[in-house]
């Protein structure tokens, strides 16, 4: 992390037009109702809420606060410093913070930052990927009892992110065509991936399962599955529609309170991504395996034994969805084979 002050960073995004949030409206509501008209996620929600809310703990003076309309630029530069050399944070997380912060004067206060002033940044060096050999992948899966496993031989097999994965429905998983449609990815997009066909019929046995459960639900007049953004108010029954169903859905009911208003509602909420995580760091400490992995690792892993089968790394980063082709990249570093199959001189000519 470098001691001395950066040099001076020129942020130059405009506010959309056309949107501005009821500025008597609490902060919160104001930040929440930009973000849902943007369409995030409701895990970028939670996470720049947080930025924001510890940016003016921050600045906070005793009792008193500060409201974000009272301060600017050299107070963000103030706190990203603070973040960097007090609490010696990864660049990532000060990236996190930032771009928080950008979005709540851009957007939401429509006060752009504009020079952002000197403030220590943290340098973020690039990472190789943990990954696991073949072999490790089929001992942490054969140690996941069921019904867990399904769920992480998929993430190996199709290079699903979690939460990709936990929110995959019905109608975006195609066992006809071995597809599977990721809707509203990361950076917003859409993309396809594969079925493994050694998963075709532990899928189908998946939907049978999931079809009894929700045939029980209608029965028992339960209000459906939440729906993204205001498509529940454009189709009031799609929620309760076979389609939209989740393909991994929670054992038990939650009480909602619909966006719109009104009295609470049971629904189905998908499976929440701690029963997987920690299914998979057991089966790691279970088949005694001294590397930290996680199920993203089944990710790096799907992407790193593709290019080492041959697949054209122009396949893979459509795959993996990622937006160029350098950050798929990263996988050749970590490739059995890197580059041309270059030997060791230590193996002999």
């Amino acid at each position: 992390m470098p001691s001395g002050p950066a040099p001076t960073i020129s942020i130059s995004r405009r506010p959309r037009e056309g949107f501005r949030p009821d500025p008597q409206r609490p902060l919160r509501e104001q930040v929440r109702e930009v973000i849902r008209f943007f369409h995030y996620s409701p895990r970028t929600e939670q996470a720049y809420w947080g930025w924001v809310g510890r940016f003016l703990r921050f600045h906070r003076r005793g009792a008193a606060w500060r409201h974000p309309r009272e301060m600017g630029a050299a107070e963000v530069g103030a706190f990203l410093s603070h973040l960097a050399t007090d609490l010696r944070v990864a660049g990532a997380t000060q990236n996190q913070a930032l771009n928080a912060l950008v979005f709540l004067y851009g957007q939401v206060l429509h006060q752009p930052l504009g020079e952002l002033g000197e403030h220590v940044r943290v340098s973020r060096l690039p990472r190789v990927p943990l990954v696991l050999s073949r072999g490790e992948v089929a001992a942490v899966l054969g140690a996941v009892a069921p019904p867990l496993d399904l769920p992480l031989r998929l993430l190996y097999g199709s290079g699903l992110r979690l939460m990709e994965l936990l929110r995959l429905r019905v109608k975006d998983l195609d066992l006809e065509r071995r597809q599977i449609t990721v809707r509203d990815g990361k950076g917003a997009k859409d993309r396809v991936t594969m079925v493994p066909e050694a998963l075709r019929g532990a899928l189908t046995e998946r939907l049978r399962i999931v079809r009894g459960q929700w045939e029980a639900d209608l029965r028992a007049g339960y209000a459906g599955v939440t729906l993204p953004d205001a498509l529940a108010r454009k189709h009031p029954g799609a929620p309760r529609e076979w389609a939209w169903q989740w393909v991994f859905p929670l054992g038990s009911l939650t009480r909602v309170r619909p966006e719109g208003g009104g009295p609470e509602e049971w629904r189905r909420h998908h499976l929440l991504p701690e029963p997987v995580q920690r299914a998979m760091k057991q089966a790691v400490a279970r088949v005694g395996l001294a590397k930290p992995a996680t199920p993203h690792t089944l990710r790096h892993s799907f992407a790193t034994h593709l290019l080492e089968g041959g697949t054209d790394i122009r396949t893979v980063q459509e795959l993996l969805g990622h937006n160029s082709v350098t950050t798929t990249q990263i996988y050749t570093h970590v490739m059995q084979q890197p580059g041309l199959g270059v030997r060791s001189p230590l193996d002999g000519a």
